[in-house]
């Protein structure tokens, strides 16, 4: 009986709580999502499959050598711990007093735990390594620079006020979250409502960065709302669009972009960088990535390493992002008043950055000669080029023979 009775224990069924087997369903359904409706699934199948191994019971794929140590109660070990932090020596209260201590304290904190032979799971270091460092998104960011064409915007730069005016969705969002943090709903510091205000640019791999740099506890939910957002864009969008046009508006047709020369798409990256990074050193990482990646294509003169950016690298590193993303799917940390915060924050932040760009569209109507078709105002959500082919198909429900791709492609990018 012994022995049936160990083998019992040992099974992770047994040790099952109510929160993993939620997670485990959550992580399914992004699977589901991924495989069966096609959103995102470049990114929700390793974050769906990251969060199933994440809340594999006794599995510890998602634990750091610190959450092992505090997840097996040894009393003796939880007391040297607590000493090291000053606190009473149950888990309640390290975590505590972790949650409080300096990054120097808690990756001490950590080595004393290694120590003491726990080591972290594949997943706790592939996010140290892909998001803790932060190299991660900037690999992506510099794959995206590489696919990206800025003629549409250099043809016509006005659209790039429309791409500025969708943003207005990040300020809300960070004055929504505090907003509720002050009437006391949900409690939100200033670190995560920026994390959050994040997801209303409509941009994965900025999300993830921020995040990971703001407020890695959010990391999970910020990272699953922002890229079940993006794929819900033709959802979201246009009904807002709709509601702000009339049928004249979206009739518009918009004078044709002029042929912009190999010198200024050679020029626009490094010179918006120097302007930039001069201005802002904090935006330095992830633009000075975006704009490598963009010379590279633009160049002409390095395309095997513009191809191998493009496709190999940014696949590569896509699925340890999405699996580190994964990582953070844990019940503690996922099932929590703040994820159901986020997901609302979240779809408002979309709806009001559409809005604000189609609006910014027409008000440029009014002291332009040259009109702009205010569906293309929307693509200012940087869902690229999902937005983008958002505003062509409501505009060619309107008209079927305006097509307003490559402008909208202006304010997108």
């Amino acid at each position: 009986m012994e022995s049936l009775n160990a083998l019992l224990q040992g099974m992770g069924l047994m040790h099952l709580g109510a929160g993993q087997a939620i997670m485990l369903l959550v992580s399914l359904l992004l699977l589901w999502l991924a495989i069966a409706k096609k959103f995102e699934p470049l990114l929700l199948l390793p974050i769906g499959f990251g969060g199933l191994l994440s809340n594999i019971p006794e599995a510890g794929m998602a634990l750091t050598a610190l959450e092992s140590l505090l997840a097996h109660h040894d009393a003796g070990q939880l007391a040297g711990i607590a000493a090291k932090l000053n606190c009473a020596p149950d888990v309640h209260a390290i975590k505590e007093a972790l949650a409080l201590a300096l990054p120097s304290v808690q990756g001490q904190m950590e080595n004393l735990a290694v120590d003491m032979g726990y080591t972290p799971g594949v997943l706790a270091l592939f996010y140290k390594v892909a998001i803790g460092s932060g190299v991660a998104p900037l690999v992506i960011f510099m794959g995206v620079g590489a696919m990206t064409d800025f003629g549409p915007l250099l043809a016509n730069p006005r659209t790039l006020l429309l791409g500025a005016a969708a943003q207005f969705g990040i300020f809300a969002t960070v004055l929504g979250a505090l907003t509720l943090n002050y009437f006391g709903l949900i409690s939100f510091t200033l670190p995560q409502a920026a994390a959050i205000g994040i997801i209303g640019g409509a941009d994965g791999p900025t999300a993830i960065y921020l995040s990971g740099k703001l407020a890695p506890e959010l990391l999970g939910a910020i990272a699953v709302a922002a890229y079940s957002y993006m794929a819900l864009v033709p959802l979201i969008q246009p009904p807002i669009m709709k509601a702000l046009t009339t049928e004249t508006e979206r009739k518009i047709r918009m004078v044709q972009l002029r042929t912009v020369s190999k010198r200024e798409k050679i020029l626009f990256p490094v010179v918006l960088l120097m302007l930039v990074a001069l201005l802002l050193p904090d935006a330095a990482p992830l633009l000075g990535m975006f704009c490598f990646g963009n010379l590279m294509r633009e160049s002409g003169v390095v395309e095997r390493l513009s191809d191998t950016v493009q496709n190999g690298l940014i696949n590569i590193v896509t699925i340890f992002l999405g699996l580190s993303v994964g990582a953070k799917l844990v019940a503690d940390k996922f099932l929590q008043p703040q994820t159901l915060g986020i997901l609302l924050l979240g779809v408002i932040a979309f709806g009001i950055g559409t809005a604000a760009g189609v609006l910014m569209a027409k008000l440029l109507n009014l002291c332009s000669k040259n009109k702009i078709n205010p569906l293309i105002g929307s693509a200012g959500v940087s869902a690229v080029p999902m937005a983008a082919r958002v505003s062509n198909k409501v505009g060619l429900e309107s008209d079927p023979q305006n097509f307003l791709l490559m402008h909208a492609m202006g304010p997108n990018v």
